[in-house]
């Protein structure tokens, strides 16, 4: 009896050591974690109050890239919030290496070295959705001398051509399914090929006319 006794005591004694060594761990990674959190949201902060004060999205609006300046609104959402994440994740590393968790460390290891590439995205984004607009106004202008729901038509087509490039390039970026990405490229070229061959040759006759006419007339003159 005495025997068992004994060993629970050891028992208990040793898990109460190991506790008392393991405190300063954890109040270190608690304190870098508490402190990484807070220069998150400070950056996060700055970083929204920065891409507001540049007015970036007025400007945008002002030269016909953006229809409305709220549009812009969610890439600055985006950029911030991803900004913030970054730094988080950042100090959760160093946070869980005290802890003594190095499998978690390296998921954290993995997807920090994977965050340029969601930047890169985000910007990508942005761009494609600034060129979409951007072709959008510029074919709808240069088929003005066509009638009004031709030059719309193509326009629109321009407009979602260029978002749908995006997204491809996008999900490149981002290494998702390479190979559904090459598919969906190819099917697109394809689809646009198949798609302006029936419309000129079959249910398209009277607006190719339409078009072809307005074309020749305005060479003639």
């Amino acid at each position: 009896m005495q025997e068992v006794g004994l060993l629970i005591l050891t028992t208990l004694t040793g898990a109460y050591q190991a506790v008392i060594a393991y405190l300063p761990r954890f109040f270190a990674g608690l304190i870098v974690l508490l402190v990484g959190l807070l220069i998150a949201r400070v950056v996060k902060s700055f970083v929204a109050t920065l891409l507001k004060t540049l007015r970036v999205g007025k400007f945008l609006v002002q030269v016909k890239a953006l229809h409305e300046e709220a549009a812009f609104k969610v890439w600055e959402v985006l950029l911030a919030e991803l900004t913030g994440w970054s730094l988080t994740i950042l100090f959760l590393i160093p946070a869980f290496d005290a802890w003594g968790l190095p499998a978690v460390n390296q998921v954290l290891s993995g997807l920090i070295l994977y965050l340029p590439n969601v930047f890169v995205a985000v910007v990508i984004g942005f761009v494609g959705v600034v060129l979409a607009n951007l072709t959008h106004d510029v074919v709808q202008n240069s088929a003005s001398g066509l009638n009004h729901s031709a030059a719309k038509s193509l326009a629109g087509m321009s407009y979602y051509a260029v978002l749908f490039s995006t997204a491809l390039v996008i999900l490149s970026q981002l290494g998702v399914a390479a190979d559904l990405v090459r598919i969906l490229f190819t099917g697109l070229v394809v689809m646009m090929a198949l798609a302006g061959g029936l419309a000129f040759g079959l249910g398209g006759k009277d607006l190719a006319a339409d078009i072809l006419k307005s074309l020749k007339d305005k060479m003639t003159k």
